[in-house]
């Protein structure tokens, strides 16, 4: 696992402006070891949503959804089917790259993978809210909460990196 002595310097060097001596392999364990944490994470509210969207499809009321919420309940479904696949890619492409000297590789694509997890799962919770405001209040409600929810993500995704960028 070794690697010549520049490119190890240059990278511990690189690492130390951030208060870490670590050589490259070191910060590639570290990198992977916080990927898995946020995938544990993420896909702890993937299984409830999937769940509740599952087990919903077995209330009685469920037959009186309309065309709209029907179509808005199978979106909901195949994101929450997408999202658990994402959750499990990361974990299958180490399996793939197990051994072959690639950890590089596997935490550059298993990052781009977790971030398609993440605006996946964004989506899959501002349409849960916006189906249960419709089902329960009426569409408009549903529409708001849609809007609403989109607004967080937005914040999320957006404005609070920006803020947080800015307080360094």
């Amino acid at each position: 696992m070794g690697t010549d002595s520049a490119s190890q310097s240059a990278t511990a060097g690189d690492d130390r402006r951030d208060g870490r001596d670590e050589t490259r392999t070191e910060r590639l364990d570290r990198n992977w070891g916080d990927i898995l944490q946020e995938l544990r994470a993420v896909q702890t509210g993937t299984q409830i949503i999937t769940g509740f969207l599952l087990a919903a499809a077995f209330q009685p009321r469920f037959t009186e959804l309309d065309d709209y919420e029907l179509t808005l309940y199978l979106v909901l479904v195949a994101l929450a089917g997408l999202a658990t696949v994402l959750g499990f890619a990361p974990v299958i492409l180490h399996r793939q790259l197990f051994g072959r000297q690639q950890k590089d590789r596997l935490v550059h694509v298993a990052n781009r993978m977790l971030f398609g997890l993440l605006v996946v799962v964004s989506l899959l919770a501002a349409g849960v809210t916006s189906l249960i405001f419709d089902v329960a209040i009426g569409r408009t409600a549903g529409y708001l909460a849609l809007g609403a929810a989109l607004a967080v993500v937005a914040a999320v995704w957006v404005v609070v990196p920006i803020i947080a960028r800015r307080s360094r």
